[in-house]
C-alpha cells in the first residue's frame, strides 16, 4: 500500500496531433496555444500542415486528483493502432492487456489511493507515422478510516488439514458485499467446489462442497483495493494468499462411548479412551475444526464463565497439547487427573481429555483445520463458535453468498 500523502496531479502532452475523449474522461481536444511541444509535429510541419491521422486518448481526467475508487486506467486509439503501452505508478509497473487489434489497452487493477502515475502510449497513425502520449495524474488520498483492510487466514505458505475454511476478516464493515465478493477468488487445485459464506459485515468463509482432497493447493486472491464497500468505506489492500491442504487426518469421538477413533487418510490409526463433559457442561456435539494449538496452556474457569471461589472453579496452570475447537473455551488436550475416568465416564467442564501420551501423539499429528466429529449428545455445535462451517449442508451454505 502506498503511503497515504496527497500528490499534485499534471497532464503533459507530447504530440501536435488531436486527441479524443475516451470513457467519459476529459482527454485533451487538441494541443493548446501555449503548449511548447505544438510548434512541431511529428514531421516537422507546422500544425497546419500537419494532418490529423490518429488518435490517443485515456479516461484519465487532466488537472486535479483522480477519485481512485472502482477506477482502472484505459488507453484507446482511433485511426491509429496501439503498439506500446506502459503504466508506472510509485510502485512499479502497472499490468495491462493490450486488444488484439491494437485498440484497446486496460489495466488489470483498480488505482491506488494517494499514488502518481504516469502512461506513455505510443501508436501506429493510418498513414504510417508515429503517435506518442505521456500523461500525468494523481490519485487522491484516502484515510485509514476511509478504507477496510482485509486479513486471510490460512496463513500464506501454511498447510492446514482438509477442514479448514479460507477466512476473510475486514477491519471495517463492507455494506456492499456483492461488490466485494465478485473480486475474492478461490482457486484449487484440484478444482473443487466452493462458495463463499457471510457471517456479518466484517467476516467472509469459503469452504468446499465437502472436506478439501490432501495436497490440495489453494490460492486466494482478495481484488478489493479501491473498490467501494459502502458507507464511505473503501477497500485498502489486495491480498494473495497460497496455502496448501495436508493429510486428510479426521477424528471421531463418541461422547456416549468415551471413545475417540483418529483416522488419516482413511486408515484407522488409534482409538484413544477420552472423557468428555459431565453434565451442565456437556460437550457439543456436530463438527469442529481445530483453530490453534497450544503446548502448554493455562486453563482458568473465569475465562468461561465459572467465578473463582465455586464449586466448578478450576485454574491449571500447564495443560499440555492443547487444541482448541470453539471460542467458547472447548479445547482437546492431555488430562492426567481424569485418567480413571477416561473410557467410561464423562467428567470434564466441556473439553475432551485424555492421556498425556496419547495427547501428545495426537498433538504431533495434528494441524490446524483438522476436523474433530462429535456425537452422542444432545446440545448442538452452532455455525458461528469457531470454524462451525461443517455444521451446515452445502446448499445451505451457498445461500450465504451474496451472488447466489
Amino acid at each position: 500500500m502506498f503511503s497515504r500523502r496527497s500528490v499534485g496531479a499534471s497532464a503533459l502532452v507530447l504530440s501536435s496531433f488531436a486527441f479524443a475523449a475516451c470513457d467519459a474522461g476529459s482527454a485533451l481536444p487538441g494541443a493548446s496555444s501555449d503548449d511548447p511541444t505544438s510548434g512541431a509535429s511529428e514531421s516537422g510541419a507546422s500544425p497546419s500542415e500537419a494532418a490529423v491521422v490518429g488518435v490517443i486518448a485515456t479516461n484519465i481526467p487532466r488537472g486535479g486528483d483522480v477519485q481512485p475508487v472502482n477506477k482502472v486506467v484505459k488507453v484507446s486509439a482511433k485511426d491509429a493502432t496501439l503498439t506500446s503501452v506502459r503504466v508506472t505508478s510509485d510502485a512499479g509497473d502497472v499490468p495491462g492487456t493490450l486488444a488484439r487489434n491494437g485498440s484497446r489497452w486496460t489495466a488489470d487493477e483498480l488505482l491506488e489511493p494517494g499514488a502518481t502515475y504516469t502512461v506513455r502510449a505510443v501508436a501506429e497513425g493510418a498513414d504510417g507515422k508515429t503517435i506518442r502520449r505521456t500523461t500525468e495524474f494523481a490519485t487522491q488520498a484516502l484515510t485509514l478510516d476511509d478504507q477496510t483492510y482485509p486479513s486471510v487466514a490460512p496463513l500464506a505458505g501454511e498447510t492446514v488439514g482438509v477442514a479448514m475454511p479460507v477466512i476473510v476478516t475486514f477491519d471495517l464493515p463492507v455494506s456492499d458485499r456483492e461488490a466485494f465478493e465478485k473480486r475474492m477468488e478461490v482457486t484449487a487445485s484440484p478444482a473443487q467446489p466452493g462458495s463463499w459464506h457471510w457471517l456479518n459485515d466484517n467476516e467472509a468463509h469459503y469452504r468446499p462442497g465437502t472436506y478439501w482432497k490432501p495436497g490440495t493447493k489453494v490460492s486466494v486472491d482478495v481484488d478489493i483495493n479501491g473498490v467501494d464497500a459502502g458507507n464511505g468505506i473503501y477497500g485498502q489492500e489486495d491480498r494473495v494468499v497460497d496455502f496448501e491442504v495436508g493429510d486428510a487426518n479426521v477424528y471421531k469421538v463418541d461422547a456416549a462411548s468415551h471413545q475417540m477413533k483418529v483416522f488419516s487418510n482413511g486408515e484407522l490409526r488409534r482409538t484413544i479412551p477420552i472423557t468428555t463433559g459431565k453434565p451442565g457442561f456437556t460437550t457439543r456435539s456436530g463438527t469442529k475444526v481445530i483453530i490453534e494449538k497450544f503446548d502448554s496452556k493455562r486453563m482458568n474457569s473465569e475465562t468461561v464463565g465459572i467465578p473463582a471461589g465455586s464449586s466448578e472453579a478450576y485454574d491449571i496452570d500447564n495443560v499440555q497439547w492443547a487444541m482448541r475447537l470453539t471460542y467458547s473455551g472447548e479445547f482437546i488436550h492431555a488430562a492426567p487427573w481424569s485418567v480413571g475416568s477416561q473410557g467410561n465416564a464423562n467428567v470434564s467442564h466441556g473439553c475432551t481429555g485424555m492421556s498425556t501420551e496419547d495427547a501428545a501423539w495426537l498433538y504431533d499429528m495434528s494441524r490446524r483445520g483438522d476436523p474433530v466429529e462429535y456425537t452422542g449428545t444432545d446440545r448442538p455445535m452452532t455455525f458461528d463458535n469457531g470454524y462451525g462451517d461443517w455444521n451446515m449442508s452445502f446448499k445451505d451454505y451457498q445461500q450465504g453468498s451474496a451472488l447466489r
